[in-house]
Formats: C-alpha cells, structure tokens, sequence
C-alpha cells in the first residue's frame, strides 16, 4: 500500500510500518492504558504484568462473577442467551444476538443487529452499534464501537471510539503467537489470538484495520484508512498520506 504515516514530532514511516525505530516507552502494564476506576471489573487485571494477560482471564472471570439477570429495556425482538447480565437504563435494540456468557453495565445502547459472541465485558455508557460483532473483549466505561465494527480478543479503554467499518484483527495467517515488537525486541504475548489495546481517549478513524498485537497509547489518534500495525505511544496522530490521483474523465 502506498502513502506514508506520519507520527507527529517523529520520522515518515511507510504506511502499516511498527513505529520503531524510535525509543517508545514500553506502556504494558495495565494502569499505563488504563485508568482502572472506569470499570467495574478492575480485579480481572490483578497480578497482569502485561495488559493483554487479562485477555486470558475473560472466561473465567465471568464463570465467578456473572450473576444473570435482565434489567434493560427491549425495543424489538433481541435473543438473549442465558448467561448473560444486563444493567438498568440499558437499551437493546431489534436483531439483537447476546450468546454469553456476558456482562454489560448500565445506560449502554446495543443497537439494532449488533452480535455479542462469547466472554464480553461491557461497561457502562458504551454503545455497541449496527452490525458490530465483540467476542472475548472487555470496554471500559464509555467506549463507543457504534458502526460496523468487529471487536476480538481486545480491550478498549475509558471513551476509547472506533470510527465506522474500524476492524481488529485478532489472528495472525501464519502459526504462532501474537508477538509486540517495541524498540527492536519482541515479546511473545503467549497468545495465539490477540487483538489490541487501546488506550484511554484513543479515536480509530472509519474503516481503519488494527493488525493483530497493535497497543494505542492514551489519547492517541488514528486517522482514516490507516493499515496499522504495532506500538503508537500516547498522545500521537498517524496520518494517512496516501497519494490521490485526479484525471480528466474520457
């Protein structure tokens, strides 16, 4: 793919490219994408060194800690499987599919067609929108997928947004584990499946893809049409800058 990415105050790199070369403080540990009081859950990352460890977790976090019960308001007709707790002031829209095992907090919107596949944790004030699909993924308070999004093996922090058609890719075409390259060494995440982590406040311009292992630092910013793969610190924009050609139509 043509075009460069640009990590503002840094060196062009070509476009879907690891942001190495430059040193990038390594931001792994839960409480440095996260702040941990936006979610209800913040016992599943005890004893995490790396934040994706919690990915591990899901299932069995649920398996303790889900108490099924349905306190949401149905507009429509939605399937809901039997392990699965939804909080007050929560709508679920028409064409709904929850499998479970799940929970979702409160005043959330989970909209029309939208399939919530097996050991999700949502917050509360999220919106998982039109034709999303979320498996083994865990949103902070706040997050917002609200179009055409595919969520796998990911966690998206505090007010974290995908832009419509963003996916997450969460598994590599060739065998192995999911590795995070940082500053030239890579560290083996032990995970066949692994999708990213996403800061706090981090934004995913529309029909982006996030390659598998990719970490967003806090109120960092992905633009549009963007194939990114790697580490992006906090508070960084990657540009797309991929050229555009204009002709005289015959």
């Amino acid at each position: 793919m043509s075009g460069l990415v640009r990590l503002v105050g840094h060196k062009d790199l070509p476009l879907g490219i690891s942001a190495a070369p430059f040193y990038v403080r390594p931001m792994f540990k839960p409480a440095e994408l996260f702040d941990l009081s936006q979610t209800e859950h913040a016992s599943i990352f005890e004893g995490c060194e790396f934040a994706w460890e919690t990915l591990a977790k899901i299932q069995a976090y649920l398996k303790s800690h889900l108490r099924p019960g349905l306190k949401n308001r149905c507009e429509g007709v939605a399937y809901v499987g039997e392990q699965v707790f939804v909080g007050e002031g929560t709508v679920v829209e028409d064409g709904v599919m929850i499998k479970g095992p799940a929970i979702i907090g409160r005043n959330c919107e989970i909209r029309h067609n939208a399939y919530i596949r097996e050991n999700v944790i949502i917050g509360d004030g999220c919106v998982v929108g039109n034709a999303c699909e979320v498996k083994n993924s865990l949103l902070f308070n706040g997050a917002v997928a609200p179009h055409f999004n595919y969520i796998g093996d990911s966690i998206l922090g505090y007010k974290a947004h995908l832009g419509a058609g963003v996916k997450i890719s969460n598994f590599k075409l060739v065998p192995g584990n999911i590795m995070v390259e940082v500053n030239g060494k890579r560290i083996d995440t032990g995970l066949r499946k692994f999708g990213a982590l996403l800061g706090d406040e981090s934004d995913i311009g529309c029909n982006a893809v996030l390659n598998p292992g990719t970490i967003i630092g806090r109120r960092s910013v992905i633009y549009p049409n963007t194939n990114w793969r790697g580490v992006l610190p906090a508070e960084m924009i990657v540009k797309n800058r991929a050229e555009q050609q204009v002709t005289a139509r015959k």
